[in-house]
């Protein structure tokens, strides 16, 4: 044989057969060719998680029926040897077939599903990959379930019905696909054509819808101004209920509740999801802290940086429609004093920084319990506030020249496009110091990574808004939530600081008596609502035996912002509004 034949020979190929034959059993059926391996062995693997989720999820434990064979069809030696890696033997044979089964039965956007009426999967969750070539292009042909006509997904088209090529496992894991028979909307935006592949019922405007979703995906292009794609895919779940969305490379998953069209505010719920995901396209998979890619499927991926990285795509989603003209100016001030509210009266945002939540997102933020909401503070919320506050800042030191869209701009061409790599949390700091002109050390420090307050009045004020805040109540609280829970009154949570927490009410305590009298209507408002001061008597059964309490009511100490225009907003005051909300 020639040298360049064998040299051919050797190059290693990869093909997908992803079949589904009894589809109400839940299972999908995966067939590994594996072309040009000489080694004695080679090791297949299934991620532990989905990028964009960041939780360990162990796809490994869906996976059944793992066998090999050679060409020919001699049953090759399979060893499972960790918990997501199978050693298949394969001595002198170059080329052989790895099968298995998928059990598929979790519907979410970050996992895999199928049944009688549609199939829909997450390439990290059904696809292996050879351990050692997961940079191999390679090809994958679908065979969708009896009846089913349609195949949709973000992976180029190969030669083939239903066969679709990745040039890496990367793209793979990252191009879900739906399975069925789904309508297909499309529209261009940005010269770029765009599908909406929607799965089940649903009532909807749809000319309306793709007009809408036009505009959106438009305004989200100009934050960064440069179109990163040729193709986009929004797969739609309408179900029952629903809510969230996963993006990926060029395409994303929504779900969504089938009533939420029906409503101004469902439809704009529906907008915000779609803009979140859809900002994505820059922010995440482009414009990426270092540690989001390329991925390790095996572990944890660990970044102090998800506060910018989801936080500030939700600010963008709302500043997207806002510009879109999806929201009034008076509408998103309404709903950025919302947040702070929120925000604000969360206990744990004095406990844990926006980077130590992005950090731990992989065992809290997924993993919440009865004190998460005394521990814990969301990235995407106080991420959204940052971004709003640095938005602002940046407009001002700049007189209104510049603001947050241009830090995106610079990330996407230093990192992005230049370096073909993501950034380090100092390179993010120097991008912002770098358009606004001056350093924001401290306020990263303290706010970012620190649990200091921010300062929001003096970031509103530069755009002539005020912030105000009341006390939400007058009277003092208990610091605890009850539910009833088969007749019986339970406390679900207790607030740090709070009464119960200081007087020793527990999380599970069955209510039995407040102030002698069994717990009805007038005796659960005394326990929410009563004097500061008020001492309560309660009785309450704790692993099984009757416990005697007694809390004192404590002042409430949840405020509600609220933000208003100054009465005479200087020039400069309205030129940073202007830049930072338009005209």
């Amino acid at each position: 044989m020639p040298a360049s034949a064998r040299l051919a020979a050797a190059v290693p190929t990869l093909r997908y057969t992803l079949a589904m034959p009894a589809p109400q059993s839940h299972y999908f059926e995966v067939k590994m060719d594996l072309g040009g391996f000489p080694a004695e062995y080679t090791d297949v693997k299934m991620p532990v998680w989905a990028p964009g989720s960041y939780l360990v999820r162990e796809f490994a434990k869906n996976v059944e029926g793992m066998q090999a064979r050679t060409a020919g069809g001699q049953a090759l030696a399979v060893e499972k040897i960790n918990k997501n890696t199978w050693r298949v033997r394969h001595p002198k044979q170059a080329n052989f077939q790895v099968s298995y089964r998928v059990y598929a039965f979790e519907l979410s956007v970050r996992t895999s599903f199928i049944d009688a009426d549609h199939g829909y999967l997450n390439g990290s969750s059904v696809f292996m990959y050879p351990a050692d070539n997961k940079m191999l292009g390679s090809t994958v042909a679908v065979q969708p379930a009896a009846g089913w006509s349609q195949v949709s997904t973000a992976l180029r088209p190969a030669t083939g019905k239903f066969t679709y090529k990745a040039a890496s496992y990367d793209e793979l894991a990252d191009s879900p696909m739906e399975i069925g028979n789904q309508k297909v909307l499309e529209f261009i935006a940005n010269g770029t054509p765009h599908q909406v592949a929607m799965y089940g019922t649903y009532t909807v405007d749809e000319p309306k819808l793709l007009a809408d979703l036009k505009k959106v995906c438009e305004e989200a292009h100009r934050v960064v101004g440069q179109n990163p794609l040729d193709r986009y895919l929004f797969i739609v779940h309408n179900l029952e209920r629903g809510g969230g969305g996963l993006e990926h490379l060029n395409s994303t998953t929504l779900e969504v509740s089938r009533a939420s069209y029906s409503t101004p505010a469902g439809y704009n719920s529906f907008l915000n999801l779609a803009a979140h995901e859809y900002f994505h396209l820059w922010n995440v998979k482009r414009i990426r802290p270092v540690a989001l890619g390329p991925f390790n499927y095996d572990q944890e991926n660990y970044t102090h940086m998800l506060w910018v990285s989801e936080g500030m795509t939700s600010y963008y989603a709302a500043i997207i429609n806002q510009r879109a003209g999806f929201s009034s100016r008076e509408e998103y001030l309404n709903k950025l004093a919302a947040l702070i509210t929120e925000v604000e009266n969360t206990p744990g945002n004095r406990v844990q920084s926006a980077a130590e939540s992005s950090f731990d997102a992989w065992i809290k933020s997924y993993r919440q319990n009865e004190n998460s909401r005394n521990s814990e503070i969301n990235y995407y919320s106080k991420g959204e506030l940052i971004g709003a506050v640095l938005d602002l800042n940046i407009a001002e030191a700049t007189q209104g020249a510049k603001h947050l869209d241009d830090v995106f701009r610079l990330l996407y061409d230093t990192y992005y496009k230049k370096a073909g790599r993501g950034f380090t949390d100092q390179e993010f700091q120097n991008a912002v110091a770098t358009v606004a002109g001056r350093r924001y050390d401290a306020f990263f420090q303290n706010s970012v990574y620190g649990t200091k307050t921010i300062d929001f009045a003096s970031a509103l004020a530069y755009a002539g808004l005020t912030l105000s805040n009341n006390p939400v109540a007058n009277d003092g609280t208990l610091g605890a939530n009850f539910s009833n829970r088969t007749g019986k009154l339970v406390v679900t949570n207790v607030i740090r600081d709070g009464a119960a927490w200081t007087d020793g009410l527990n999380v599970n305590d069955e209510i039995l008596l407040v102030n002698g009298v069994a717990p009805g209507t007038e005796t659960v408002n005394a326990l929410l609502s009563a004097p500061v001061g008020t001492v309560v008597s309660v009785q309450v059964r704790r692993d099984g035996l009757p416990r005697d309490l007694k809390l004192t009511m404590r002042a409430n100490p949840n405020r509600k912002f609220q933000i208003q225009p100054m009465a005479s907003p200087t020039p400069a005051q309205q030129n940073v509004l202007a830049k930072w909300l338009g005209k």
